[in-house]
């Protein structure tokens, strides 16, 4: 049972040291500084492209919808667009849920 004496005298010793308490605090901001940089920075850059992805979308723009459907804009409104996915074949689709812009051509069959 004397183990459990030396034990209690090696915590008393410890706290009685002590520390600095920048050096406590030292980890928490290590953690929030590569939190940032490697969450919080990317995704805003990200949505930040989107945003004027979407804002430059154009008539005749070939795009993918978030969904996988690929089109041809038809009609632009502030928050639908008309997408032709096949000839005569229209879906109105929110603008937010446009993923990307195809380059020219890429849809020949519509």
């Amino acid at each position: 049972m004397s183990f459990f004496i030396s034990d209690a005298l090696a915590q008393g010793e410890a706290a009685a040291a002590g520390g600095d308490p920048f050096m406590a605090l030292l980890p928490l901001v290590l953690f929030a500084v590569v939190f940032y940089f490697l969450l919080i920075r990317p995704q805003a850059k990200r949505q930040k492209e989107h945003r004027k992805m979407v804002e430059a979308l154009a008539k005749g723009d070939e795009i993918v919808t978030l969904g996988g459907i690929a089109g041809r804009i038809a009609d632009l409104g502030e928050n639908f667009i008309l997408v032709e996915v096949a000839e005569g074949v229209q879906m109105k689709v929110r603008r937010q849920a446009i993923e990307s812009v195809m380059p020219k051509g890429t849809l020949k069959d519509l």
